[in-house]
């Protein structure tokens, strides 16, 4: 399955529940999207998200569906390690 990293920004600070977190799943599971982990900014109004999902609409929709912004949709293929090596994700 594709990896994407999603950019969003937030117009607040972001502070999810755990009952909202589980509500994003449950929608992101309908739309065949897995959120893998995400980092979020030290002001918390932006985080970088990775996903496993067969498109990057599939991940727009369950963003929109959730009320949450999905800026840029990126789709990655590889790591690059500290040494130059490359290592594929999939």
């Amino acid at each position: 399955m594709p990896i994407f990293v999603v950019e969003r920004r937030f117009a607040d600070q972001l502070e999810a529940s755990a009952e909202r977190l589980d509500g994003i799943n449950r929608i992101n599971a309908d739309e065949g999207v897995r959120w893998l982990f995400s980092f979020l900014s030290a002001d918390k109004r932006k985080t970088y998200c990775l996903y496993e999902a067969p498109s990057p609409e599939a991940i727009r929709r369950a963003a929109q569906r959730a009320d949450l912004p999905a800026d840029v949709v990126t789709e990655v293929s590889g790591r690059l390690m500290p040494d130059g090596s490359p290592v594929p994700i999939r």
